[in-house]
C-alpha cells in the first residue's frame, strides 16, 4: 500500500488539494467556515442543552465540546468517504489507479478541517480554566486511532454505496441515532452500571469519553479502555479492506 501511495503520490496531492477547493467553492469565508461552523454548533448546543444538563457540572462547555469535536469529524469524514467511489468513477474507471486513494484523499480533506477546529478546541480550554498537563500527550492515541477508524468506515460505506444506494438514507438515520446515543450533551453517571456497560459498545463514545478523561478529568484511561479501542479500529480497517479487496473488480460493472 506504501509503494502505491508513493507512485501515485501526485495524483493524491492532486485529489487532496481538488476536494478541499471543493468543499469552499463559490463561499465567503471560505476555510473560516471550518471554525463558524462548529462554534455556532458550540453556541446553539450550548443554549438548548445547558439549562437542562449541564447546570450543574464544572466545565459542562468543555465537555459539550469534546463530544461535538469528535462527533463531527466522523460524521464528516463518513459522509465524505460514502461518496468518494461514486464521485470519481470517471477516472478510475479508465486509469488503473488504486480505489482507496480517493477515499484517502478525502480523508485529508477532513483532518486538515478537524486540525483547525482541535487548534479552537485547545484555545477555548484555555479560556475555560482547563490545566494542560503532560497526560494530553496521550490525547495523540485516540487521534491516529479516530483516523484509522475513519478510513475503515469510510471503505465500509463507499463499497456499499455503490451496490446499495440506499445506504446513504439509512446512514443519516443511523448517524441521527448515534449522535443521541454518544452522551454529547449528557452524562450517563445517572444510569447503572450495566447501560454505562452498553455505551462501552459505542465507538463514538470511546473517543469522546477518551478525550474527556484526558481534558477535564485529567486521567489516563485505563489499558483495556486502549485495548478496547483498539479492537473497534481493527474490525472496521479489517472489515473495510477485505470489502475492497473482494469486490474491486466488481465495482466498475456498477457504476
Amino acid at each position: 500500500m506504501i509503494e502505491k501511495l508513493k507512485r501515485h503520490r501526485f495524483l493524491f496531492e492532486e485529489l487532496v488539494k481538488r476536494d478541499f477547493k471543493k468543499k469552499y467553492k463559490r463561499t465567503v469565508l471560505g476555510m473560516g467556515w471550518s471554525i463558524l461552523s462548529p462554534l455556532l454548533t458550540l453556541l446553539v448546543m450550548k443554549l438548548v442543552f445547558t439549562r437542562f444538563f449541564g447546570r450543574d457540572m464544572e466545565h459542562y462547555t468543555t465537555y459539550l465540546f469534546c463530544g461535538n469535536l469528535i462527533f463531527s469529524y466522523f460524521s464528516d469524514s463518513a459522509n465524505q468517504g460514502m461518496s468518494s467511489l461514486m464521485n470519481n468513477a470517471g477516472i478510475f474507471t479508465k486509469v488503473n489507479v488504486p480505489k482507496y486513494l480517493f477515499l484517502l484523499a478525502r480523508n485529508i480533506q477532513t483532518l486538515i478541517n478537524f486540525g483547525l477546529t482541535l487548534a479552537l478546541f485547545f484555545l477555548f480550554c484555555v479560556v475555560d480554566g482547563i490545566v494542560f498537563t503532560w497526560k494530553f500527550l496521550f490525547l495523540l492515541y485516540p487521534l491516529a486511532m479516530l483516523l484509522l477508524f475513519n478510513i475503515g468506515i469510510g471503505l465500509i460505506l463507499s463499497a456499499l454505496y455503490v451496490f446499495f444506494r440506499d445506504i446513504q438514507y439509512l446512514w443519516s438515520v443511523f448517524t441521527m441515532l448515534l449522535m443521541y446515543m454518544s452522551a454529547i450533551f449528557y452524562t450517563i453517571d445517572g444510569y447503572s452500571q450495566s447501560v454505562q456497560n452498553l455505551f462501552l459498545l459505542n465507538p463514538i463514545y470511546l473517543f469522546i469519553r477518551y478525550f474527556r478523561k484526558i481534558v477535564i478529568e485529567a486521567t489516563i484511561p485505563t489499558m483495556w479502555f486502549h485495548l478496547l479501542l483498539f479492537a473497534d479500529v481493527a474490525v472496521a480497517i479489517g472489515l473495510g479492506a477485505w470489502m475492497y479487496k473482494k469486490y474491486n473488480t466488481r465495482f466498475l460493472y456498477y457504476l
